[in-house]
This record gives structure tokens, sequence and C-alpha cells, in this order.
């Protein structure tokens, strides 16, 4: 396939592009539980680098990196499980783990955040899958990498357009962290009301809770009581989630039935670590389903298997958006819908309990499996905690709903920026249409 670039600009291989190019496959990090964080190809996603979950010592950093150290703007990317994830390293110290390639450009060339963008441009994607090698899993060598071809503007024009394209991304980063300042500040006034009871510490103590008005503070008892498994507010009763919800399992499909539909399920892929929906996880579906494993947006799932050796999903909890592309969502065996019943506790509530540790050690105890994990049928509804009365639990909601309403509006923004992004990437990767131009179309959006 042949482009027509503009006057000034060429095409020329990663290998006389780069400054450097680092490579770390072949090499095993011995891990430990804090440290520097090591970057590995399963947390290089969509453009980004999520939170990294496993670390190697500090006093080991130099001694391991001998092949070369990352700097701030380095553009990584995955050279298998999957192909061509492309991301960019910030100014944090980070070490490099396997199946990783980093890149580095030179300077008077290129323009290390347009590298970014180029490397996931269809042009550029299309050719690492055609130098790809593999039937169930496809991978690059370095070699067949240095042959790569991107297109070049000048200078100042790669800076341009990464400025356009990094503009997008960058609000859309603001969203994700403001996003999680949100959820966790919903989270903490669960933990401090019903895990810690704070409220109920204090007035025994003789305090005025903190950040409390007077009426809220008298909705909650001044003292404790026992109960079967740990002493709890006064007047509140340990009660089993299953005598509160229905869970209905999701439904088993064959991959035949994985074709374009307005259909789709909703599967384990749209799970976060450690909690939250991904709605890139979502997977059209042509078969058949029971209407009650349909999914209403804004209902709660969980997951009910995972890798043995990550075991960083099972048990945890999301809540279900709404996608514009598919008029049906129906859960996949993966997960359990888990539906309250009236009148008891609301999604909320139960999306904040079922993120706490004390829940997610229960269901690690009903979890077994040798390659795959799965949580058995009693784990969720044998969870027994301290249910507060329904006041208090509604006085609790009216906090949480606005916090999450401002999480949904900021996805909702969240997607189409990134919408906006991915029509401009090809467009000004190609030199279809210029900044300029580029410019005057957000300007009318």
């Amino acid at each position: 396939m042949t482009f027509d670039f503009p006057d000034g600009w060429q095409l020329q291989s990663i290998e006389d592009s780069m400054k450097a190019i680092i490579d770390y496959r072949g090499k095993t990090p011995r891990k430990t539980p804090s440290g520097v964080p090591l970057i590995t190809a399963k947390i290089v996603k969509d453009g980004r680098i999520m939170p990294p979950t496993e670390f190697i010592a500090a006093e080991g950093y130099d001694s391991w990196m001998n092949r070369g150290l990352p700097a701030p703007g380095d553009v990584v990317m995955t050279t298998e499980a999957p192909l061509g994830e492309i991301a960019q390293i910030d100014n944090r110290k980070v070490a490099l783990g396997q199946r990783l390639i980093t890149l580095r450009g030179k300077p008077d060339v290129l323009n290390n955040t347009y590298l970014k963008f180029a490397m996931q441009a269809a042009f550029v994607q299309n050719q690492l899958k055609a130098r790809s090698t593999g039937t169930t899993v496809l991978g690059i060598s370095q070699r067949e990498l240095r042959k790569v071809e991107i297109p070049l503007p000048p200078l100042s024009e790669q800076r341009r357009i990464a400025h356009i394209l990094g503009t997008l991304d960058k609000k859309i980063e603001l969203n994700r962290q403001m996003n999680e300042t949100l959820e966790a500040t919903a989270r903490a006034i669960f933990k401090s009301w019903f895990v810690n009871f704070d409220p109920v510490k204090a007035k025994l103590e003789g305090r005025k809770p903190a950040c409390m008005d007077t009426e809220t503070a008298d909705l909650f008892p001044s003292s404790f009581q026992d109960s079967p498994l740990e002493k709890i507010p006064g007047g509140w009763g340990m009660e089993k989630i299953g005598n509160l919800v229905e869970i209905v399992k999701g439904k088993s499909y064959r991959s035949s039935e994985l074709a374009e539909s307005d259909t789709a399920l909703v599967t384990l892929k749209s799970i976060m670590r450690g909690g939250g929906y991904r709605p890139d996880g979502l997977k059209p579906y042509t078969g058949k389903y029971k209407p009650e494993q349909i999914i209403t947006p804004g209902e709660l799932v969980v997951s009910y298997t995972d890798v043995t050796q990550e075991a960083e999903v099972v048990g945890k909890p999301a809540i279900v958006r709404g996608d514009e592309k598919y008029q049906t969502l129906v859960a996949s065996l993966d997960l359990g819908i888990i539906r309250p019943l009236e009148p008891t506790v609301s999604i909320l509530f139960l999306y904040c309990l079922f993120r706490e540790r004390r829940f997610q050690s229960h269901i690690y105890g009903y979890a077994d499996g040798t390659t795959v994990l799965h949580l058995s049928k009693d784990g969720v509804p044998n969870y027994q905690f301290a249910l507060p009365p329904e006041k208090i639990r509604s006085l609790f909601d009216s906090v949480a709903e606005p916090l999450f309403a401002k999480i949904e509006s900021n996805e909702n923004e969240s997607r189409t920026l990134a919408q906006t992004r991915n029509r401009l990437l090809p467009k000004l990767l190609s030199g279809e249409i210029r900044v300029d131009d580029a410019k005057e179309m957000l300007e009318g959006t």
C-alpha cells in the first residue's frame, strides 16, 4: 500500500531514526514486594502505562538495567502477547520487564511524543503485524522491528502534531485521575462509616465525629455490641450477602459466536485489576442467552474466574456502563450479576463493600484451581458484614451518588475525546489534514 505524503515528509526506518533501542527480552528479574516499579507488557495498554503491580529491589536496579536505562519520554512497545501496545515513560524511575522494547528517537530527527502516536497509527501497526511471526501468539523480532518505516514530517510539524494529539490524551488522563479521586473519596467514606466505625468510636469517646454535621452524627450509635465475628455498632446486625441479593451467573459461549452484532458479552476482561469497569472488554456476540443474563447499565457484576499467576481479578466488582455500539449487554460465564432484593442495599453500597480488603480476603478462601482460579458459588453469598440501618445506608447513597455520577460524566467525555483523537491520528500522521485544520475541527466541536 502506498501513501502520498506531503512535500517535505519522508519515510524512514526505525533503525535509522533511533538514538537507542533498549531490549530486555529474555531476562527475568527477581521481583520484590516493593522497590522500583517494573513495567511489564501486561500493564502497557491503550496508550498508557497502568499502575505497576510488580517491583524489583532498588539496590539491584543498576545491575539489572545493564542494557540501558529508560529515560523520561522514551516509548515502550509490547513485542508479543499482545503485539504493538504503545505507551510513553514519564518522570518516574522504572525498570523494564520482558516482552518490551524501548525506543528513543534521535533528537534532531524524531520527537518522542510524535513517535508514540506514529507507532499507534495503522500505517505502522500493519507493518508490525506483517513482519511478525507466530500462529497463536504474534511476536516481532528486533531485527524485523528495525525495518519498520515511520512517516517523518519536519521536526517542527512533528511537535505540532504531538501537541494537538497529546492535549487530547492529557485531558483523558486528567479525567482518569479525577475519577480515581472521586471513587477513592466514596470508598474512604464507606470505610470510615461501615468498616472502621469511626463515627461510633468518636461518640463512644465523647468526641464529635469528624467532618459530620450533628444531624448525621445522631444517626450513629455511641456504643458497640458483640457479634459472632466482631464487635459491631449497637443496634446493627450481622447479615449475609446471600440474604440481600440474587446472583445470576452469566452465559457460556463458543468462539464461533463471537461475531459482529448489536449484542455484546461483558467478559472477564471488562473487570479492571483490583476492580472497576473496563468498556474495552466487551465482545460482540451472536449466541443465545436467557433474559435474566441481560445486564442493564448500572448493574453490578463480580468476576468468578481468574488466572492463578495473577489472581488480581477474581472476586472483583464492576458497575457496568452502557455502550452506544451495542443495544444489549449479556454477562459471560466468568461473571455473576449481583441484583439487590427489594428493599435492601444499593449497588453503590455493595460495590464499595466488595472493594474492601476484608471481602477480598474472604473471597480468596473460596477460590481454587491450578491454571485458572474458580470462585465457588458459596463465596459471595456467605460473606457476612455489619448491616447499618436503612437511614444510614440512604445517607451514604446520597453522598456517593453525585460522586459516581461525575465519574460517569467524565468517562463519557473521555470516550468522546478518545474517538476524536482516533479519528485525527491517522489523518494527521498521513498528512491528509494539517494541524491548523485539525485545530479548527476541534474548536468547532
